[in-house]
């Protein structure tokens, strides 16, 4: 379990997976300029909103040393949520549709096996 420090505030607990999934959609809104809500259920019930600004600090700790592997629909979902009046809304994680997974992957592009709804990542490939 890993957290999210927002503007010197209290610290927000997040399975280490979704942080990294939230700190590649925030990193990229806030590199913009672009400000908006960021909201998630809050443990005791309800829904916690805090808004996200290019000027205020966030710090993201993980409970683990290794990055998990990122899935590029639930990127492109959380993305999009956050462009609506509602801003950045945490929702679950979709399956991703990776219709290659059971062929051969092309030089210099390697399945990732860790989970099978993990997307193909892009590997450069040193010239010779």
């Amino acid at each position: 379990m890993g957290t999210l420090t927002y503007d010197g505030g209290t610290p927000i607990k997040f399975e280490d997976r979704t942080l990294a999934h939230l700190q590649v959609v925030i990193g990229a809104k806030l590199r913009r300029g672009e400000s908006c809500y960021f909201s998630w259920p809050a443990p005791e019930g309800g829904r916690t909103t805090i808004w996200m600004h290019p000027t205020l600090s966030l710090r993201y700790d993980y409970a683990a040393n290794e990055m998990p592997v990122l899935n590029r629909a639930w990127i492109e979902r959380l993305t999009q949520s956050s462009f609506g009046p509602g801003g950045l809304v945490l929702v679950d994680e979709p399956e991703a549709i990776d219709e290659l997974a059971h062929q051969k992957a092309p030089e210099g592009e390697h399945k990732v096996p860790e989970r099978e709804r993990d997307v193909r990542v892009r590997v450069p490939v040193a010239s010779r």
